[in-house]
């Protein structure tokens, strides 16, 4: 049964890839990158099934030999060996299949819109929350996702009360998905004179971007004001109401963009994070319906809701949701976020299959 259903997977496979030589399909760049999409995403399991129909070939040749009567002393040694690396393999292989298999989320190719908030802790958090929005924009650098700020709320000794910004890029969202929550950090403050080490909160959301097709959102339920861009302590960036605040009366929601000079340009930007968040607030909703607690509820910035703490004295970052600590501070700080985020999603992996056995 297994093995039936990733001969079909090859057999696809096989068939994209003839596709993908038709000079027909090179000719029409919608249709081939469509081809070129499912090829992609089924090109991993099916490498994965040829390792693991190699090993499963080795198994039965190195079984013949040691069934091999007329075989010499030296060729059954060799084939005892072959035999439990061909097993191993197998088993290997037949592992990160399972995994591959796993029902995929709809959301994990799209661009993200990230939301940074100072939560307990004033300007220390309005600080931290600078530090985090660096430590995403070197992450994405070094994925080659491009950023694209959509509002910051500046302070006057450069931290942010507020910022959120565009990750655009393939596969955006599944890696940026697990870091939703509460970030705490645990540091002596700039401002503090007495060396004493103090707990701030910020937290994070992260929200794939909706398409236009999802959602659909009447004129008449927006509230629609301009204002002057500000700066930190107030000071105009410019003397024309460019700046954006979008209301959507139904539910209350409040989007501000203020990042471009462009009112258009404000409004574009502004929009989009408006539509993520109804939409996030729809799926949220749903999947209460089904009983199922959404992962990146956010919650209110209290210090005890916490997803991860950056010790800075210990130079230690904790993930509580998997009990991972890293004494790798600076790394994480400077981008290396792949050595937290890839645990994380090694976990979440586990616990699909572990509901998938309990079913």
């Amino acid at each position: 049964m297994f093995e039936d259903k990733l001969d079909i997977f090859e057999k696809r496979y096989n068939e994209l890839n003839n596709r993908l030589y038709d000079p027909s399909v090179a000719a029409d760049p919608e249709q081939y990158q469509k081809i070129m999409k499912e090829f992609k995403e089924i090109e991993p399991i099916v490498e994965e099934y040829k390792r693991y129909k190699q090993a499963k070939a080795t198994v039965e040749e190195s079984l013949e030999i040691l069934g091999d009567s007329s075989a010499d002393k030296e060729m059954k040694e060799l084939a005892e060996e072959e035999l439990a690396l061909a097993k191993e393999q197998a088993e290997q292989s037949t592992q990160k299949i399972k995994i591959l298999l796993l029902p995929k989320d709809p959301n994990d190719d799209r661009n993200v819109i990230v939301e940074i908030r100072g939560g307990a802790g004033g300007e220390e958090a309005a600080l931290f929350s600078a530090v985090l929005y660096r430590m995403y924009s070197m992450y994405a650098e070094k994925r080659g996702f491009k950023t694209e700020i959509l509002n910051a709320n500046e302070t006057d000794i450069g931290g942010f009360k507020e910022i959120s910004f565009m990750v655009n890029g393939q596969g955006a969202y599944s890696r940026l998905k697990f870091e939703s929550g509460v970030h705490r950090v645990q540091r002596v403050p700039e401002t503090e004179t007495q060396g004493r080490i103090h707990t701030s909160t910020v937290t994070v959301a992260v929200l794939p971007e909706a398409e236009d097709v999802e959602l659909e959102i009447n004129p008449t339920d927006l509230q629609i004001d301009t204002f002057r861009s500000s700066g930190a302590g107030g000071q105009h960036i410019n003397k024309t109401e460019s700046a954006i605040r979008i209301t959507h009366l139904p539910t209350g929601t409040v989007v501000e963009c203020q990042d471009e000079r462009s009112q258009y340009k404000n409004k574009d930007k502004a929009m989009k994070v408006l539509k993520s968040r109804l939409l996030q607030a729809e799926r949220d909703k749903q999947a209460q319906a089904v009983a199922q607690e959404r992962k990146s509820q956010v919650g209110t910035g209290d210090r005890s809701e916490r997803i991860r703490t950056y010790n800075y004295p210990q130079s230690r970052v904790t993930d509580h949701r998997i009990g991972l600590t890293l004494y790798k501070l600076d790394e994480v700080l400077n981008g290396g976020l792949d050595q937290v985020i890839d645990p994380l999603i090694a976990a979440y992996r586990a616990s699909q299959l572990q509901e998938g056995l309990e079913k």
